[in-house]
């Protein structure tokens, strides 16, 4: 398994047409049970396990590329790849192929027979091999027809391939090219135009190898450029001549890796602007092309990693000051053009080339570069940046958090990001939007690592919140010093709503870090100033960044927003909205909904006792109503806590019965004498057990009564509401009469027991809860200090003497049903 002969990289062809790269291992050739045939088996080198066990298929065609790749297909759309890491693994390979097949090892295709029918098979059988036409320019024509008839089949496509390549047919073919631009032959030149793209759809590396050499592919270019369906020929040649331009900005010592730069950005021209746009059948018939081109980028890759004097000297020159603009500009360029190449890299290789930019010093030469004044320039190091954050944030993380042990905040990588986001002068804040979102990326806790020394997460928030936070948050309290926003602009709002937008995310995902910011900036506040602004979307980006705390229901949070009475931006929001239904309307309404719904007792108290007045003839939904009715709910159970301590009685005696209970009982049961038992007599007297029955289930019936009252009260007040849309006036005097005396008296007298008014007091009518509609006609009716009670509770004097300025009286329409 150490052979390195037998090391390679699996590929499988993607829906794209790019290579996906499945793994690296080593191959081997062997008999499989279960194929029944010699099988293709590669096993990962980091584990063992199997990455592909893929029998010889006589009828397969398999081709050998480049000395060092062999491909084939399985299925109809489905391509595979060996990509060995030298030649002689793949000639061996490639050896038990032929073997198998039956061919000679020599060729670098083995034929496809699927498709031929059984008489094409038998005059190809018969015979050997496709004789060409002379190259002559009176035979073009007929050469055309010739490639054109070829195509359809698998096998003349092998056959005519062989041909051209074992004849030197090509070179041949572009010296009439030459001959037919000097006499202008226009025909001829449209038959060579022809043909040269039949041989691409040969789909044959050994020939595309000759059309790409340095001697020919600007000839293939010029055929490619007399396309028939044209008027005028292209000028393609000319364009790649003196249009563009190979700049240099490093001097390459290399000549082949000079050479394949060179050819590999021919062939991409070729690719994407020369020849015709494909059909569903030609572009199968062009993966042998797609293939080149990627070989070819990860091969330039490589290579230039491998040079560290290039690189070394491509970074010296970037963070040198002496370095002039327009060199440092072609710099920067190449760099962006560099790491845009990696991106067709597969993940190993990849990683490879990040960590080599790594250690050259990558990082600080664009902190270098982006203190720069020249603006093309920083664009091009934030894509660098953007391709560095994608690949690894953890990397930029631990590097930001390194310098700042050295510099100052304000020349930090990040708060360089920060500030041009912030300055950024597009009127549609294009770079902004890509530099929020890198900043999004690296403070986001989902990709920080955690390991048994140290949390990423925690060092970095701890970090940022101290060096890079009141950059971010500068604009935002810049604007917001007054009721209004100060600059209210569509790119000033475009730019707070961006703002906005993080920091909505780092309440989300940063708890205690945000949390001890927004309390100790009143950072809030500020925001909600921003709910003045005549853009919608910046007041919406406010309003979202409230709800976002309310839906964390955090009491710190709740405390702050009570005492600085934040809801005031909102409701002033929502009353000047007025009676118009758009989002803003909604927005507002569900946040109040959400309180009332999860039952948010603090806020729904302020909300009612601030605000109540001005949300009371919001009739069009329940929203507000029931804000009140949750807010009844809670002073009633303040103010009647035996209500709370029924609920526990119940729960007690339903659900579960003391352990110590069941001793004695037990302990009675066995100490008790059999004589004690004649005649079934009760071992508990009576009017014990009388006793012990009353004193459980008084409670618990006066606990019932009032929850039935309480519940055919609500009953009656959903059913006023709905048949009107508002409530009676008889039940909004009820139901408010308490609670707007306590708003606004502020005696001290207001809300003690018994005074006039006051929530539970014998002169508040139709208290919710206080008196149930009907009881037993058991019940006792006692009177204690003047009050009239439904139940007496024995044993329980003390409480009743605390308690009795709490109880209540019923109205004299109930009390008369009681003595009647």
């Amino acid at each position: 398994m150490t052979d390195t002969r037998r090391r390679v990289k699996v590929y499988t062809l993607n829906e794209d047409r790019q290579w996906d790269d499945r793994g690296t291992g080593h191959v081997s050739s062997g008999y499989v049970e279960r194929l029944k045939g010699m099988s293709l088996l590669v096993r990962a080198e980091s584990d063992g396990s199997l990455l592909l066990e893929s029998k010889i298929n006589p009828n397969t065609a398999y081709q050998k590329q480049q000395d060092t790749l062999i491909v084939w297909s399985e299925a109809e759309n489905y391509d595979l790849a060996l990509s060995f890491q030298e030649k002689a693994g793949c000639d061996e390979i490639w050896e038990k192929i032929c073997q198998v097949q039956g061919k000679d090892p020599s060729v670098d295709i083995t034929q496809d027979l699927v498709d031929e029918s059984e008489e094409e098979r038998f005059d190809d059988m018969s015979s050997p091999g496709l004789e060409l036409p002379s190259c002559e320019l009176s035979r073009l024509e007929e050469i055309a027809e010739l490639v054109a008839s070829s195509l359809p089949s698998p096998l003349r496509r092998e056959k005519l391939a062989l041909a051209l390549e074992n004849e030197g047919y090509i070179k041949k073919l572009l010296e009439l090219f030459h001959v037919c631009e000097d006499l202008e032959n226009i025909e001829g030149l449209h038959h060579l135009y022809e043909i040269i793209k039949g041989i691409f759809l040969l789909n044959r590396t050994a020939l595309f190898e000759v059309m790409f050499s340095e001697e020919c592919i600007m000839d293939v270019i010029g055929c490619l450029e007399y396309d028939p369906a044209l008027s005028q020929p292209r000028k393609h040649r000319e364009f790649l001549t003196k249009t563009a331009k190979f700049k240099e900005v490093i001097p390459i010592s290399d000549p082949e890796l000079k050479q394949k730069i060179h050819q590999t950005y021919r062939v991409q021209y070729i690719q994407d602007m020369v020849l015709p746009t494909p059909s569903v059948f030609e572009e199968n018939m062009l993966s042998t092309l797609h293939s080149f081109i990627f070989f070819n980028k990860v091969e330039i890759v490589g290579m230039l990693q491998e040079d560290e004097k290039f690189l070394t000297d491509l970074f010296a020159q970037l963070t040198d000051e002496a370095t002039d603009e327009e060199k440092r500009q072609e710099l920067v360029n190449f760099l962006k053009e560099f790491c845009a190449f990696s991106q067709t890299l597969q993940p190993q290789n990849r990683d490879a080339f990040f960590k080599t930019l790594s250690n050259m010093g990558i990082l600080p030469a664009l902190e270098v570069i982006l203190g720069m004044d020249d603006t093309q320039v920083r664009s091009a190091a934030t894509d660098i940046f953007s391709y560095l954050v994608e690949y690894n944030p953890s990397m930029v993380r631990e590097f930001v958090m390194q310098e700042a042990q050295q510099n100052d905040d304000d020349i930090l990588l990040i708060n360089l990001i920060i500030e041009h986001m912030i300055c950024d002068t597009d009127p549609e804040l294009g770079g902004a939007v890509q530099l929020m979102g890198l900043l999004r990326t690296l403070v986001d806790p989902e990709n920080m690592l955690a390991t048994a020394n140290k949390t990423e997460k925690t060092e970095f928030l701890g970090f940022f919140y101290k060096h890079c936070m009141h950059v971010l948050t500068a604009p935002l309290l810049a604007n917001t010093t007054e009721d209004k926003p100060s600059k209210d602009d569509f790119q000033t709002a475009q730019l707070l709503a961006l703002v906005l937008e993080l920091l909505t995310f780092c309440v989300e995902h940063h708890t205690y870090h945000i949390k001890n910011y927004i309390i100790n900036k009143d950072i809030l506040r500020r925001v909600l100033v921003l709910m003045a602004s005549k853009h919608a979307f910046l007041a919406l980006c406010a309003l979202r960044f409230k709800r976002k705390i309310i839906g964390l229901k955090d009491e710190f949070y709740n405390r702050y927003i009570m005492k600085s009475f934040l809801f005031e931006p909102v409701v002033k929001a929502f009353l000047n909205n007025g009676s118009r239904y758009n989002l803003m309307n909604s927005a507002i309404i569900e946040m109040f909904e959400f309180i009332r719904v999860e039952d948010i007792k603090s806020l729904t108290a302020h909300v009612i006792e601030n605000y109540w007045k001005a949300l009371e003839d919001v009739d069009y939904v329940q929203t507000f109503k029931g804000l009140k009715l949750r807010f009844e709910q809670q002073r009633e159970r303040q103010d009647n806590p035996k209500l709370d301590s029924m609920r526990s009685i119940l729960r007690n005696h339903r659900y579960r019965r003391d352990a110590r209970t069941l001793e004695d009982e037990e302990e009675m049961w066995f100490n008790t004498d059999e004589d004690d038992m004649e005649d079934g007599e009760p071992v508990v007297s009576p009017s014990d057990k009388t006793k012990n029955d009353d004193d459980i289930m008084d409670p618990i019936s006066k606990f019932m009564e009032r929850k039935k009252l309480k519940e055919s009260e609500e009953k009656e007040v959903l059913l006023k509401t709905n048949l009107s849309g508002r409530q009676s006036p008889s039940f909004k005097l009820s139901l408010s009469s308490g609670t707007k005396t306590n708003l606004t008296s502020q005696s001290p007298t207001a809300n003690l027991p018994g005074s006039p008014g006051s929530p539970g007091s014998p002169g508040s009518p139709g208290s919710p809860g206080s008196v149930p509609k009907s009881t037993s006609q058991t019940a006792a009716i006692t009177t204690k200090g003047g009050l009239v009670g439904l139940v007496d509770y024995p044993d329980d004097d003390e409480d009743d003497d605390e308690d009795e300025d709490k109880e209540e009286t019923p109205p004299l329409s109930k009390k008369a049903k009681f003595e009647s």
